[in-house]
């Protein structure tokens, strides 16, 4: 009888730390070039989900573009370059944050943002760029993000699923 309660512990526990885990760290596969040469399209990275107040310029964070809307992130509509044709952005966003909140706007965004230089980032936003600034949907043309939309901030890269050992 011993034994059995020793494997239904040991699966409690198994099960309890899967929980865990996927309550604390996602898999998210990059789609897109906005952010080579740092992380190519199909790459795959591993996030911890975060908060802002655990976020730093610099890091790299998962997070949906846009107002905080009920119900969590999901597919926005945005004006693209030609004025009058709509496009959606990607729900969820891969982007290199550049000014959290206390920290002066960059200057690419103060046009966008309507604001004077030296402005400070409020509470509760973040400025995020991608890496590759010709194929980049970002704050210098959508503005702030906001923290109810942060996923996570990435924390590895994994290996893409059709990785070869001779390859990169």
């Amino acid at each position: 009888m011993t034994a059995v309660w020793v494997a239904v512990a040991g699966v409690v526990a198994v099960g309890a730390a899967a929980w865990w885990l996927h309550r604390r760290f996602l898999v998210v596969t990059v789609n897109g070039e906005s952010m080579t040469p740092t992380y190519a399209h199909g790459d795959r990275v591993l996030a911890r989900r975060a908060r802002l107040a655990g976020v730093r310029a610099g890091d790299v964070v998962v997070a949906a573009a846009g107002l905080p809307l009920p119900g969590g992130p999901r597919p926005l509509t945005i004006e693209a370059a030609e004025p009058g044709t709509p496009t959606t952005c990607p729900p969820w966003m891969i982007k290199r944050v550049v000014a959290v909140p206390g920290d002066t706007v960059p200057e690419q965004t103060l046009a966008v943002l309507a604001v004077a230089p030296g402005h400070l980032v409020p509470p509760g936003r973040f400025v995020a760029y991608g890496d590759n600034v010709q194929a980049s949907a970002d704050s210098r043309q959508m503005g702030y993000f906001y923290e109810e939309n942060l996923l996570g901030v990435v924390v590895a890269r994994l290996r893409r699923p059709d990785h070869h050992d001779d390859a990169r």
